[in-house]
């Protein structure tokens, strides 16, 4: 294992930031640190770095324990939101300012300096000034620099939030790819789910200091552990009296439990369009949005409102359409578990009378 976190905790005067937290990395994984601000990813991240003291708890990099080395003994390279470049340094002057802190001979430097500029996309801006670079490509030195002193381990800060979102799409294919063809273990941390999702080999999700999930993007979305988790990823609407909704009428044995039902779960049509009348809903749609690749269904089925999906090549809905919804599973919690339920009425359909 690369990296081993155990027991992790740390205070700010009264304020517990990290709570027991707890993971294994496996090297050249690339892991996104999810969650709401505040919620403890930044403090996580500058503890790994050394930048921030341990409370209690141990870190582990390739075997040995680091928490008192100091960040520059880690094999860390550390990417800031924020670029933190040099504003009177070149380009690559900035990539090789590490390397000559670290007193590397002026031939190795030229020599690495010129292997992250091809690397990085930056031939042809060895000479410029921060100032006269985008910020994609402000971004792109501070990556170099990062990994100019060829680190175990890449941690990154909200690498793209300071990136407009065209450039910030990009960018997240090209580290992407980089981190691939590098193999370097890399931790970012990130509040934006489409950004882990897209970038990440797995995915830990943080809430009030706490590790609430560790998992492939897809086995957070399919698998949610806890409320918040199945509540963070994707859009979701919290039904309170779910056994009243068809196939879900057996919710009822457990007194108190809720159901997060998410739009992909849900499917509208009109009348004809479904062979298990049984398990559908009479519903009524309230607004529907164009979301470009798709419109985005709001539906009332008495006073629930769900939404939904509908591909482009059907029928378009308008307000005030009658319809019939088909609810195929909904998450469902209470104080004591959480666990997925299907329609039960899909599986075993009541007959219907004509």
């Amino acid at each position: 294992m690369h990296i081993e976190v155990s027991g992790l905790n740390k205070k700010f005067g009264e304020f517990q930031a990290v709570k027991d937290v707890n993971f294994q990395i496996e090297k050249g994984q690339l892991i996104g640190l999810l969650g709401p601000s505040g919620g403890g990813k930044t403090s996580i991240l500058r503890m790994l770095a050394g930048l921030e003291s341990v409370d209690e708890g141990d870190i582990v990099f390739h075997g040995k324990r680091v928490n008192d080395l100091p960040p520059q003994e880690r094999g860390i390279g550390f990417v800031f939101q924020n670029y933190a470049l040099f504003k009177h340094m070149t380009v690559e002057d900035n990539i090789a300012f590490g390397l000559e802190v670290k007193k590397w001979s002026k031939v190795k430097i030229k020599a690495r300096v010129a292997e992250l500029v091809e690397l990085t996309g930056l031939s042809g801006f060895e000479k410029r000034f921060p100032h006269q670079l985008s910020g994609g490509q402000r971004q792109r030195v501070a990556f170099a620099r990062a990994l100019a002193p060829e680190p175990q381990l890449l941690l990154l800060d909200e690498p793209f939030a300071a990136i407009d979102a065209k450039i910030r799409h990009e960018l997240r294919s090209w580290l992407r790819d980089m981190i691939d063809r590098l193999g370097i273990t890399s931790i970012f941390v990130t509040h934006d789910q489409d950004e882990a999702i897209e970038v990440a080999d797995q995915i830990m999700i943080i809430n009030k200091g706490r590790l609430e999930q560790k998992g492939t993007p897809w086995e957070i979305y399919k698998n949610p552990q806890s409320p918040f988790v199945a509540g963070f990823i994707g859009e979701s609407t919290i039904v309170e009296d779910v056994s009243s909704l068809r196939g879900f009428g057996t919710a009822s044995d457990w007194p108190g439990t809720k159901a997060l039902i998410r739009p992909e779960y849900v499917e509208v049509g009109k009348a004809g369009d479904f062979n298990l009348i049984s398990a559908t809903e009479e519903g009524r749609v309230r607004h529907v949005h164009f979301r470009g690749s798709e419109w985005l269904v709001e539906v009332e089925i008495g006073p629930t409102r769900l939404v939904t999906y509908r591909s482009l090549e059907k029928e378009i809905l308008h307000p005030g359409d009658e319809v019939q919804v088909l609810i195929h599973r909904a998450y469902l919690f209470n104080d004591n578990d959480s666990w997925v339920m299907e329609n039960k009425l899909k599986e075993d359909p009541m007959p219907v009378h004509i």
